[in-house]
């Protein structure tokens, strides 16, 4: 939430959550900064790949062959990740076309980065390609 607050980016998130999004917990949490964050809440993914009619949507999974780094970003692109534990399912994966399934590269036998920091790598790439639009 902070990141995408910090970088002008909408947040989607779809259900079922694993926290509560109530503003006492948000608060408690230190996640303050929520206020700033366009957050959006959908119900499933159906639901939410409407609600982003135009849009690129890009799976970050690690089973993709494509570095992050390779596509040219567009304004208005979606990066879908899945839950921290487990990534997205193979049948969002699949549904997506090979050109929009990028991964972070890494070294062998490690173990994946967890959602916050791969989001943010693949955000700032996004936003780089984009120059940074709206940054001060």
């Amino acid at each position: 939430m902070r990141l995408c607050a910090n970088a002008g980016f909408e947040l989607h998130l779809i259900r079922p959550l694993g926290f509560v999004l109530d503003d006492k917990r948000l608060r408690r949490a230190g996640l303050d900064y929520h206020e700033w964050a366009r957050v959006h809440l959908h119900a499933s993914l159906t639901d939410c790949l409407h609600a982003l009619p135009d849009s690129r949507v890009f799976a970050c999974t690690t089973k993709a062959q494509r570095s992050y780094a390779a596509p040219q970003y567009q304004a208005g692109d979606a990066f879908l990740f899945g839950p921290e534990t487990r990534g997205l399912p193979m049948e969002v994966i699949n549904s997506l076309p090979p050109e929009q399934r990028i991964r972070i590269p890494m070294q062998p036998n490690s173990r994946s980065l967890n959602l916050s920091n791969s989001a943010a790598i693949i955000l700032y790439e996004a936003w780089r390609q984009l120059d940074f639009g709206g940054a001060t």
